[in-house]
């Protein structure tokens, strides 16, 4: 277990990519700290399945939100930005406070996490940062205006981060999934089937993999394990960097 004595925050990590990065760092040793909404029953399963993990439960929307994520956290030597949100409408029509929210989240929660955790890091002389952004990281689909900007941003905040700590033996990465079978994809399924006649096979190759040559869904295992491989020592030299998986999507 190449992580014992390790500590790792995850935001967003009460479900999906999240808590799947939270399992596979464990299994690694890793202490684990969640973060994220849900619950309180499903979620003190997680906690005691990852043994005995503190959930820290703040609004990282706002910045004192984030702060008082990190205070009650302490020191952290991985640092897993992963909570997320998203809206979709045109951009005459796009509200002005849900531009706001998803910056907040998306792309500025993660400054300021970073922020608050590298003075530790700094002082350990090792730290990991790693992001969770998306295929929308290198290209953009209408109507999601606010969640390209800020995906895009954290590819760039990453780049940055691993420039200024590069001599720090601390690495700052990002991973860009494209479409990940979760269960909040699962659940959308039936509702468009019903609203656009369509099969599930149908709804699925031809809606939420249209962009996916490989036509299967990224599984949030997948990105649990290059999450947990970017904390190897073998990943020292891998920063700055940005990891698709997205059945080719990026490719075209």
């Amino acid at each position: 277990m190449f992580l014992e004595g390790k500590t790792a925050l995850i935001t967003g990590s009460t479900s999906g990519i999240g808590l799947a990065i939270a399992r596979a760092l464990y299994i690694e040793g890793a202490r684990i700290i969640l973060n994220g909404f849900g619950d309180a029953e499903e979620i003190a399963g997680y906690q005691e399945e990852l043994g005995g993990a503190p959930w820290i439960n703040e609004d990282l929307t706002k910045t004192d939100g984030v702060e008082a994520l990190m205070s009650q956290a302490g020191a952290v030597d991985i640092l897993v930005n992963n909570a997320g949100m998203q809206h979709v409408a045109p951009i005459e029509e796009f509200p002005v406070d849900r531009w706001d929210k998803i910056i907040a989240l998306n792309l500025s929660s993660a400054f300021h996490t970073a922020r608050l955790a590298v003075p530790h890091m700094k002082r350990a002389g090792w730290g990991r940062i790693i992001c969770t952004a998306s295929a929308h990281s290198l290209t953009a689909s209408p109507y999601k205006a606010a969640y390209v900007a800020a995906k895009h941003g954290i590819a760039g905040l990453v780049k940055t981060l691993g420039l200024e700590l590069a001599q720090d033996n601390i690495t700052a990465n990002c991973i860009s999934p494209g479409y990940v079978w979760t269960p909040l994809v699962e659940s959308q399924i039936p509702d468009t089937m019903k609203s656009r006649g369509m099969t599930r096979e149908e709804v699925m190759n031809d809606v939420l993999l249209t962009r996916q040559p490989t036509k299967k869904f990224v599984q949030v295992e997948e990105v649990a394990a290059m999450a947990t491989f970017l904390c190897r020592d073998e990943a020292q030299n891998i920063t700055g960097a940005n990891y698709t998986i997205d059945g080719g999507w990026t490719a075209e």
